[in-house]
């Protein structure tokens, strides 16, 4: 992510985007038992482990958000980290990497850091835009902006040198504010606070989400949107695409 980006759209973050437990738990069994983690594209901290030994953020309003307590964190780019090679047992970047400049750049960064394991978290951007029904029904201008930089889960597999892969599915009640976090609770697209909190949204512009975020309205109201979805009103958790890349080195 670039300094600009979130010293502009992070001023919600610590509101709207607190840690889901049960992320958090995957998160940390694919970090497994390591001794010191890194966390690269950190934001405010969410799912660092008690065993993160620093944190590299390249907005500063992102990390004044970061809660008392945390791992202490620095200002740098995945491009250019500021740490010496082998510098952890781990690093994990989550949620970050479309935002970076230099994808392969970013990736060699993480290689060179970590001893042992690289765990990203991103999402497979074909699944995200047949499941996902926000994009697909109402706002196609957001996934035309998302598909300028998704990167293909194959194309992060091949640059890490081989990774696994897992499926990370999203709660009905997620705590954590991201993209799709709200796929069982669709009035909270509505609110423009939440809405800032989702770079998906606020980096497309009000302007170009007002006519989609209308119809929803309107699907709501009427009762046409829980017609249309009511499979999804008895699941607990679904598979939007996102994705856990777990490497080890």
């Amino acid at each position: 992510m670039t300094t600009t980006t979130y010293d502009t759209l992070g001023a919600t973050y610590a509101r709207t985007r607190q840690p889901d437990p049960r992320i958090a738990a995957q998160i940390h069994a694919a970090l497994g038992n390591v001794t010191d983690v890194i966390n690269v594209g950190a934001g405010t901290g969410s799912y660092e482990p008690p065993q993160t030994a620093l944190a590299v953020e390249p907005s500063q309003v992102m990390i004044a958000q970061r809660p008392p307590g945390s791992a202490p964190a620095v200002q740098g780019v995945a491009e250019r980290l500021p740490l010496r090679d082998d510098a952890a047992d781990a690093v994990m970047a989550l949620l970050t990497v479309h935002h970076w400049t230099d994808l392969a750049a970013g990736i060699d960064e993480l290689r060179r850091v970590a001893r042992g394991r690289i765990v990203i978290l991103t999402w497979d951007q074909q699944v995200f835009r047949e499941r996902f029904w926000l994009v697909r029904d109402y706002l196609p201008e957001a996934a035309a902006f998302d598909d300028t930089r998704a990167t293909p889960t194959d194309q992060l597999i091949d640059l890490l040198g081989g990774a696994r892969q897992e499926p990370v599915r999203v709660p009905h009640d997620c705590v954590d504010g991201f993209g799709a976090a709200y796929w069982r609770r669709p009035e909270a697209y509505l609110d423009p606070q939440v809405r800032a909190g989702i770079s998906l949204l606020a980096q497309t512009g009000e302007d170009t989400i007002a006519p989609g975020l209308a119809r929803l309205a309107d699907d709501l109201a009427t009762g046409r949107w829980h017609t249309r979805h009511a499979e999804l009103l008895a699941l607990d958790t679904f598979d939007v695409g996102y994705r856990l890349l777990v490497a080890d080195l």
